[in-house]
């Protein structure tokens, strides 16, 4: 059974200041998320589900999806406040979507099969996708045993602005016995740390208190290339209400994913093998950052990794 790609496009854009998961970055008007997809079937997924916003969906279908929906099976999923377990209400004043860890677990009728999840709007290079399509092509679909495609944060910074990222701390990997094997490592933690930027003396992160926190730029993060099975959906469920009773009346509370990966390492209930790519991540979080993305872009057709017109 080939993996899905689930692709994270409910975001609402605002410090971008539009939609910017339909925003022409290539030649021929293609957006970020046609080459995500383009790699992605490239690399033998058989499947993708967008989570969108429902008021999006018309604009999101015609300007993105009927580019390949001959290509590969193609489904729409919605992530919106109201949807919420059984026995939660979500209060009237509430604007900010609950986050990422909601929007997988709103897509959990459209996976019956191991699944990569992504951002609409990061371009995370191919051999990233090639990687995780091998690795979730043997894992069992009952199984905890996750991946995530790690990426140094110093190649993940925008020069316009803050940014959030999951800062991964890897256990140090057992010698393997077998000579030609490669060392696996795994995450042992795994924390989302927002409001990252550079700044005078280095690249900092405020945190909790308005402290800061000082980074070296070398720290392994998480772009939510993250790789699944469909167990994971009733630990997000279960998680998810947790989550509620405590924050539900928070109006910025926002349920990551990450922090459900770190909750599930901490108590043993699932592994997360790190996944290492070369190549170099790109995205859009400012109106600003569009401009070296296309660059990039270019750099990449000209180098012959992608042909000028994807579909």
């Amino acid at each position: 059974m080939k993996p899905t790609l689930l692709i994270l496009s409910a975001g609402m854009g605002s410090r971008y200041g539009g939609l910017k998961q339909i925003d022409a970055v290539g030649d021929h008007q293609e957006a970020i998320i046609d080459y995500s997809i383009y790699d992605a079937i490239r690399s033998g997924f058989g499947k993708v589900v967008f989570v969108i916003r429902r008021e999006i969906e018309n604009e999101f279908k015609q300007f993105v999806g009927k580019k390949f929906a001959n290509q590969i099976e193609t489904n729409y999923a919605f992530q919106e406040l109201s949807m919420l377990p059984k026995g939660y209400i979500c209060p009237s004043h509430r604007v900010k979507p609950w986050g990422t860890a909601h929007a997988i677990w709103c897509a959990r009728g459209f996976i019956k099969e191991p699944f990569a999840v992504i951002n609409g709007d990061d371009f995370y290079g191919a051999s990233g996708y090639r990687l995780m399509s091998e690795y979730l092509s043997l894992v069992d679909r009952r199984s905890t045993s996750f991946a995530m495609v790690g990426y140094t944060l110093n190649n993940t910074l925008s020069e316009y602005g803050s940014v959030s990222r999951g800062i991964c701390e890897i256990e140090k990997p057992e010698t393997n016995k077998e000579p030609l094997a490669q060392e696996k490592h795994f995450l042992k933690k795994v924390v989302e740390r927002t409001n990252i930027e550079k700044r005078e003396k280095g690249i900092e992160a405020k945190i909790e208190n308005g402290k800061i926190l000082s980074l070296s730029g070398n720290e392994i993060v998480s772009l939510n290339l993250f790789g699944f099975s469909p167990a994971l959906f009733p630990y997000l469920e279960k998680k998810f209400c947790h989550f509620l009773e405590k924050n539900i009346n928070v109006e910025k509370s926002e349920y990551f994913i990450p922090a459900v990966i770190d909750e599930m390492l901490q108590q043993k209930e699932a592994t997360v093998e790190l996944l290492k790519s070369n190549d170099k991540w790109f995205g859009i979080t400012y109106k600003e950052d569009k401009k070296k993305v296309k660059e990039s872009i270019k750099a990449l057709i000209e180098e012959g990794q992608y042909p000028r017109r994807l579909w």
